[in-house]
């Protein structure tokens, strides 16, 4: 379904397939598209029975970073106020584009090709696996306007990216093919049909324990900012609440069974 004027939705057997969509500008981040975005996430963080997301771009490229037509409009953040202003939970508007992905309870699997610049990079950032087409064109580009990373990159690529790799691709905006970004951290895997694999990991997830998939997520998310023992603690109270439920008990009869699970969504 067409969703909003930049954006696309469509839902198939729990996977939920978001079309940035405005091809003649290379999927290009002006006012509407930020808002279109932002729309789509919100969406389907209660869009009941949608078990992973594929985040893709119509037409030659995934995102060609910040329309240059918006470079001069100091709101393109938020709405009034300023960058400080947390105008989405911890994040400004431009943030929450990228963020809005990494919050969803269920996975969310970028495909990108052709240009992923800048923002672009940052939305596809958002995704926990990111498929890139061996030739698609990536840079971090903020620096080349005099500007930096500021739509969540640097959350997202913690932990990803290697410290002086990203260093150095910031400080000079240098481009790099989708096969180099699976080795920097940018992109998870590199493939010629980034769109396919994509489907086939969201489908693949989708016929998981909806549950369990959403709490790894959560603990992922998590984990990142605790200490030992906060890890510990959180990983036996994930455990605790989805043992002996519904579809943990579910997952392993159709496991002994050899037959597809019969899952029951949050």
């Amino acid at each position: 379904m067409k969703f909003h004027d930049r954006v696309s939705i469509t839902i198939e057997d729990h996977v939920a397939h978001v079309l940035l969509d405005r091809a003649d500008k290379m999927n290009a981040l002006d006012d509407a598209m930020f808002d279109g975005i932002i729309a789509a996430g919100t969406h389907l963080h209660f869009e009941k029975g949608v078990r992973s997301v594929v985040l893709s771009g119509a037409g030659r490229s995934f995102c060609a970073g910040l329309d240059l037509s918006s470079m001069g409009n100091p709101d393109r953040w938020g709405s009034g106020g300023n960058l400080t202003d947390r105008t989405h939970g911890n994040a400004n508007r431009a943030q929450q584009a990228a963020m809005v992905w990494r919050k969803l309870p269920m996975p969310v699997i970028a495909a990108v090709h052709g240009v992923c610049f800048g923002g672009g990079l940052q939305v596809a950032s958002g995704a926990d696996i990111r498929i890139a087409h061996p030739d698609a064109r990536m840079a971090v580009m903020e620096v080349k306007w005099g500007l930096v990373p500021d739509m969540a990159g640097y959350v997202l690529w913690r932990g990803n990216v290697r410290d002086d790799v990203l260093r150095e691709l910031t400080y000079t905006h240098r481009e790099f093919n989708g096969t180099e970004a699976a080795a920097f951290g940018f992109a998870t895997h590199a493939d010629p049909d980034p769109l396919g694999r994509a489907m086939a990991i969201a489908r693949e997830i989708a016929g998981k324990s909806p549950h369990a998939v959403r709490g790894s997520k959560l603990l992922t998310n998590r984990t990142a900012h605790m200490n030992e023992d906060e890890i510990l603690m959180a990983e036996s109270v994930a455990q605790h609440e989805l043992m002996y439920s519904r579809n943990q008990i579910e997952a392993v009869r159709a496991g002994m069974e050899k037959r597809a699970a019969d899952f029951v969504d949050p």
